[in-house]
């Protein structure tokens, strides 16, 4: 049926409409004869008692059928700013990314189509075919909040600003995507993964497990690790300063062994690395504190407002309508016995023996060790604090803590 105003002239509708507002036809023969449905009738009928002499059942389109000068400018200074960075050698950036710019342009009050932008970038020259990939499994593979966390970290050169490379760690549930924790470190250390797992734990609560890869910080692995051990200790039998707090904290590790596996943990950096890398070279951003607030723009983006394509729904909302609804596995976090301090729980962990003097040897320097047998091996828990410069040392002897002390950070010549 063709639409109302290619049927009937404006004409034609207003003389059926004072027929009916005469009382010569009815409600009902006004609608057999524009063939039409009480509710259209209604919408109509309304339109023309406001003002019968502009009445008109033209169509109008909500939208103009033609981009602005002004918009136009402006995608196409969008799409050579994008060009530029691609050509430029020192920037890890190889291909374009239409979603970014019409993004970028949203903020500056233009909406228009992805399709849009990418007709104007084929005719611009700025435009490049992407390799067809071979496809790998992306499916939810759990049925649960908090069932498994997706683990790891990724060291690069984030702005072509900055002068030293930074770790990104995060961590994303894998039922709902919700990323439950992101952040800069200087590097990727221990020390960087066990403050990442805390935030998690201290915020959301415990999961049931974590996915994570192969990384010395996470697994010993025969035959890398240490040369002169692997002929005595297979692969797990050492643990790890990270996997001794999680098994701690009753949190199942799984490793990532396949490549398909690596890179399920891996996808999330790789459009993180692509929009971070291209907000620090178009604002010129090189500093450390200005990464970390465009990285949190970019989470409250992904995890706020945009749809997954893997969900098909916002991570957030899935996240906590799970959670509503029951359908959640994360624990609260409690400390196991005998702690009381959270800093026995997320710390670095040693075992000296105690002398003949009641003394002790740490990374050079010599404690009094109170309270302890002679002879008798005690459980110490580091607690590095680089932003003052210090090192927290607990000790701990038969389910007790014996001795605390603070010593300077520089003091100790260890890669935490």
């Amino acid at each position: 049926m063709a639409q109302l105003h290619k049927r009937f002239s404006d004409e034609q509708v207003v003389f059926l409409f004072q027929a009916y507002e005469q009382g010569l036809m009815t409600r009902e023969e006004v609608q057999d004869t524009l063939d039409i449905g009480r509710s259209r009738f209604f919408v109509l009928w309304k339109e023309y008692r406001e003002d019968p002499g502009s009445f008109s059942i033209s169509y109008q389109r909500a939208t103009p059928k033609r981009i602005s000068p002004e918009s136009e400018e402006a995608i196409e200074y969008e799409l050579m700013r994008e060009k530029n960075l691609i050509d430029n050698p020192e920037i890890p950036i190889s291909g374009y990314n239409y979603s970014a710019i019409r993004d970028r342009l949203q903020k500056q009050g233009i909406k228009v189509s992805l399709n849009t932008i990418i007709d104007r970038a084929k005719k611009l020259g700025c435009h490049k075919p992407r390799k067809k990939k071979k496809a790998h499994d992306r499916k939810v593979i759990t049925e649960s909040v908090g069932a498994l966390v997706q683990h790891d970290g990724s060291t690069h050169r984030w702005s072509p600003f900055a002068e030293k490379k930074w770790t990104l760690i995060t961590s994303i549930d894998d039922y709902s995507r919700l990323i439950l924790f992101a952040d800069f470190f200087s590097g990727e250390t221990t020390w960087a993964h066990i403050q990442a797992a805390k935030a998690v734990f201290e915020t959301y609560g415990l999961p049931l497990r974590y996915y994570v890869d192969s990384l010395r910080v996470f697994r010993f692995v025969q035959g890398r690790d240490s040369f002169w051990r692997k002929h005595i200790l297979e692969t797990d039998d050492v643990d790890t300063q990270w996997g001794k707090m999680m098994r701690l904290l009753g949190v199942d590790v799984i490793f990532a062994l396949s490549p398909q596996a690596k890179g399920k943990i891996e996808r999330p950096y790789r459009w993180m690395q692509d929009r971070i890398i291209r907000t620090c070279a178009l604002e010129n951003l090189g500093e450390f504190s200005e990464a970390r607030e465009v990285l949190k723009e970019e989470l409250d983006r992904y995890n706020n407002h945009q749809v997954h394509s893997t969900t098909g729904e916002i991570p957030r909302i899935r996240f906590e309508k799970a959670l509503t609804e029951g359908n959640s596995l994360l624990r609260p976090l409690s400390l196991p016995e005998p702690y009381t301090s959270p800093d026995d729980v997320f710390c670095l962990r040693e075992k000296r023996r105690v002398n003949s003097y009641s003394r002790i040897s740490l990374f050079g320097h010599d404690i009094q060790v109170p309270n302890t047998p002679l002879h008798k091996y005690v459980d110490i828990h580091l607690v590095p604090d680089p932003k003052k410069n210090f090192m927290d040392i607990r000790i701990w002897w038969n389910d007790a803590m014996v001795h605390s002390l603070a010593l300077p950070l520089d003091g100790f010549r260890v890669h935490f």
